[in-house]
């Protein structure tokens, strides 16, 4: 198979976990949660502590999900009952959290290319030697098993609620749920699972640094617009399948651009026009021109759903309340 498919296959599935916690917390808590630069970083640098200390492996990958969980925690506590403001919380818990890892590991960077990883332990007890297409095969299981788990939570009461406290906070508060707790829930589950993406992350990669979260919030929502855009609709489940789809696909592009011969350093800056270019298309010319065949009524309200969604809700329930009141 080719190294291109391969690489983007493995690398893609790693950091779907974290585009499937970028997603949680960006698309459907609208929270704009920056602790994932440090959270990813802080899952590999406790997953390598741990196997050099001699725990079992997956024990670690466990272990460096939950340091993820309890980032997401102290994020969800300073913003729910500090009131800090979200962004501050993220950008302050992020910086705590480079200390942690330096403390945790006692340097910046940890080699493990010496040590058992995961990958191999877990296709040792079926009697399957670790090649690229078993481990591939192994986190293709993973990631079908989250996304599974979290299609089900979010369509129980509870993840209605967290979907609810996205959409409009407001409203679901005014129904009596507690929105700092569900936005608290939501950041640790997102930030589980960003740590989980670092831990299998410095495991395949043998070695951990502290600076391995530089630019990869920007990634994961690259990742999760790719999947949206590509994979289409805004149903939880085509959202979640889309974010794993998306990153497999974005990691495509990157190993392509490498074997074109783009120089490593300009990805970055690649990245960000890419999501500028697909937040902003819907208010250039070429969207103008899309609309066009629309009615006047459908004009108007796409332009308010575009430049003001609030309005464009009070224009809909207001007609939806003019109905009633006439029947």
């Amino acid at each position: 198979m080719d190294s291109v498919i391969i690489n983007s296959l493995q690398q893609g599935l790693i950091f779907a976990f974290m585009a499937l916690g970028v997603l949680l917390t960006f698309r459907l808590l609208g929270f704009p949660d920056l602790t994932v630069e440090g959270t990813f970083p802080l899952g590999a640098a406790v997953t390598a502590r741990a196997v050099v200390e001699g725990v079992d492996p997956l024990l670690a990958v466990l272990l460096g999900a939950l340091a993820g969980g309890a980032a997401g925690a102290a994020t969800g506590l300073m913003h729910t009952r500090l009131k800090v403001n979200n962004i501050l919380a993220g950008i302050l818990t992020a910086s705590a959290i480079y200390t942690v890892m330096l403390r945790t590991m006692g340097r910046p960077n940890t080699p493990l290319l010496a040590y058992e990883n995961v990958y191999g332990q877990v296709l040792g007890w079926f009697g399957l030697g670790e090649t690229h297409l078993s481990v591939i095969f192994t986190l293709l299981v993973l990631t079908l098993a989250v996304r599974v788990v979290l299609g089900w939570f979010l369509n129980t009461d509870l993840g209605l609620a967290v979907r609810a406290t996205g959409s409009n906070e407001r409203m679901i508060r005014a129904l009596g749920v507690n929105t700092d707790n569900t936005k608290l829930l939501t950041l640790i589950i997102a930030n589980f699972l960003v740590g989980l993406s670092g831990a299998l992350a410095c495991q395949a990669q043998g070695f951990a640094d502290v600076g391995m979260g530089i630019g990869v919030l920007v990634a994961a929502i690259a990742s999760a617009i790719l999947g949206e855009t590509i994979f289409g609709g805004n149903r939880v489940g085509r959202l979640l399948t889309g974010a794993i789809l998306g990153s497999i696909v974005y990691r495509g592009l990157l190993a392509l651009g490498l074997r074109l011969g783009l120089p490593a350093e300009d990805f970055k800056l690649m990245t960000a026009l890419l999501v500028l270019l697909v937040l902003t298309l819907p208010n250039m010319e070429i969207g103008n021109r899309m609309a066009k065949g629309l009615p006047k009524k459908a004009r108007l309200f796409c332009r308010q759903a575009i430049f003001s969604p609030g309005a464009a809700g009070k224009t809909a329930g207001a007609r939806n309340h003019g109905r009633e009141v006439d029947n």
